[in-house]
């Protein structure tokens, strides 16, 4: 069965979001903590950001949220956040803090591989990563490698990049541990197609645009995604 990651902003209403994604099939939350410069995101992610930090929440209050979530889901949580984030909170204090609030790990797509390598976290990689960037962060990954389909920011596509063969192809010579492809996956034949290379996806922007429209709206793009998934196997 393949994977499908469910990305989130923090937010008070995001603990009920989860569980509604969840139940429609999602078997891992990305749990996003808002930063003011998210270099990855795209623009939905980014005003969700914007949105999320106006109203009040910081990394105390995401990792509230983020222990909310716990409570209700026990499915894979994973907050996502930047370098930045961890300088102010403290790495080792973030991360512990984190755990202890029910993160299974941790990512942060602007901190290459071998910077902070005591940090267990999802590592990702992206069509541009020469070989020896892709085999160090296959080594270093936690659990899982992050594929970026695309060499830019996160957002909804019309039609799954060309760039994620031939880099799936190269993370499967690497490593064997599951790979999932993100960025620009937003309904069910992305994730068919994408499941045809990879072992799951991570749906972003998407699955924020719908959770702004409340959790009916969520749970129906999870099961669109889902179907996708589970016709491909």
């Amino acid at each position: 069965m393949k994977t499908l990651v469910v990305y989130l902003m923090a937010m008070p209403d995001t603990p009920a979001l989860a569980e509604a994604a969840v139940e429609a099939g999602a078997d891992m939350i990305e749990l996003g903590f808002p930063f003011s410069d998210p270099l990855a995101d795209g623009p939905l992610i980014r005003r969700a950001g914007e949105r999320a930090l106006a109203a009040g929440m910081r990394t105390a209050r995401c990792l509230e949220v983020l222990a909310e979530t716990r409570a209700r889901v026990d499915v894979p949580l994973m907050p996502m956040t930047y370098a930045s984030i961890f300088d102010a909170y403290g790495w080792a204090e973030l991360e512990r803090d984190a755990r202890a609030a029910g993160a299974t790990s941790l990512i942060v797509p602007d901190l290459p591989a071998d910077v902070h390598p005591e940090l267990r976290r999802v590592q990702l990689v992206a069509p541009t990563s020469t070989e020896e960037r892709l085999r160090l962060a296959a080594d270093a990954t936690d659990g899982w490698l992050y594929l970026v389909t695309v060499t830019g920011t996160t957002g909804a596509r019309a039609e799954l990049a060309p760039t994620l063969a031939p880099l799936a192809s190269r993370a499967r010579a690497v490593t064997d541990l599951p790979l999932y492809a993100g960025f620009g996956i937003s309904r069910g034949e992305h994730a068919r197609a994408a499941a045809e290379l990879t072992d799951g996806v991570v749906v972003g922007s998407a699955a924020v645009e719908a959770a702004e429209q409340g959790a009916a709206a969520l749970a129906a793009l999870v099961t669109d995604l889902r179907a996708g998934l589970d016709d491909e196997t």
